[in-house]
């Protein structure tokens, strides 16, 4: 059985290899959106997409528990994707240099009080 496992890991190919984990480093929303904002083709883009929405998701929910009545922004319904939000947080970030600087998750929320206001 260990023969097999090792066979089937030399014969993974070497773009498997290559790419090594994903650099992930937030630090302000310039940092978040560069992360929301990588091409899904590159090696490591899917993870840093994945870490972008998890990100996101986990920052609403957070919010939505403690928020009380007192809700910074308000999602219509139907809601937009989750992939075209970050896409506009993205934009949003790019727009203003002002923005990258600001803290991933004071950003995050500051674009959604803009796009989604109560």
């Amino acid at each position: 059985m260990k023969k097999l496992a090792l066979v089937a890991t030399l014969l993974m190919p070497l773009s498997a290899w290559a790419a090594g984990p994903a650099s992930i480093k937030v630090g302000n929303a310039g940092d978040l959106a560069e992360l929301c904002g990588a091409n899904p083709k590159d090696p490591t883009g899917a993870e840093k997409i994945n870490f972008c929405h998890g990100f996101a998701q986990g920052a609403i929910d957070v919010d939505r528990k403690y928020a009380g009545d007192k809700k910074k922004f308000c999602m219509p319904s139907p809601a937009p994707t989750r992939t075209e939000t970050m896409t506009q947080f993205v934009n949003w970030v790019r727009s203003l240099p002002a923005h990258k600087a600001l803290g991933p998750t004071e950003g995050f929320f500051q674009f959604l009080a803009e796009r989604f206001p109560c």
